[in-house]
């Protein structure tokens, strides 16, 4: 039976708020049901195991960050777009860096297509569309912003940069400057759009 007090958004706001103080790789339901004061098996009625919490952990986050980056992101284009979208997730690992982990989690398939990951990859896809990419130069880069944004997030996290002098914010406008004349220079050529060719076009 369900312990009073408890319902399961109870359960994975207190997981939210533990990721943050502990570390995402920390969070447990027994870890979760000591925060709470309360026995394990009184969480079960609300999530099924300490990987279904995580999951759920995850969704929360995703959904969180892709209303922060798409405010971030209205009315923007081109070098301010990719500077907002690239601050929006540096803050929130910055400020929640339990819950930035938590969005890495790898989920299953079924519920990957159903989260608001979807929503971050409808995003980068907007913000590439401002730089005229075709296929497969627009999955090349999407690729890229999620190679060069997280790596650099990942780094600081972990104390990377805390030897040199030079500040990483300066490192971190010098790389978005990079990457938005890296894809300024991959802009497709006037014409058809890459991707506009039939599917079958090496068939042939």
């Amino acid at each position: 039976m369900a312990r009073a007090g408890l319902s399961t958004d109870r359960v994975v706001l207190a997981g939210v708020e533990l990721a943050d103080e502990v570390g995402f790789d920390h969070v447990t339901a027994a870890a979760l049901a000591r925060r709470l004061g309360v026995q394990t098996a009184s969480l079960y009625s609300h999530v099924k195991s300490s990987q279904d919490l995580r999951t759920r952990i995850a969704l929360y986050a995703l959904e969180e960050l892709a209303d922060l980056v798409a405010d971030a992101l209205a009315g923007r284009s081109g070098r301010d777009a990719l500077a907002a979208f690239a601050d929006a997730y540096r803050d929130y690992a910055t400020r929640h860096p339990g819950r930035y982990d938590a969005t890495r989690l790898r989920l299953d398939a079924e519920t990957a297509a159903a989260s608001a990951g979807v929503r971050h990859a409808q995003m980068s896809r907007a913000l590439l569309r401002g730089y005229d990419l075709g296929e497969p130069a627009q999955t090349h880069a999407v690729r890229l912003l999620g190679s060069v944004f997280h790596g650099y997030i990942s780094l600081e996290a972990a104390g990377g940069f805390s030897h040199t002098a030079v500040d990483p914010r300066q490192s971190w406008d010098w790389i978005v400057d990079s990457v938005d004349a890296m894809l300024r220079s991959a802009a497709a050529p006037d014409g058809p759009p890459l991707d506009s060719a039939p599917q079958n076009e090496e068939a042939r």
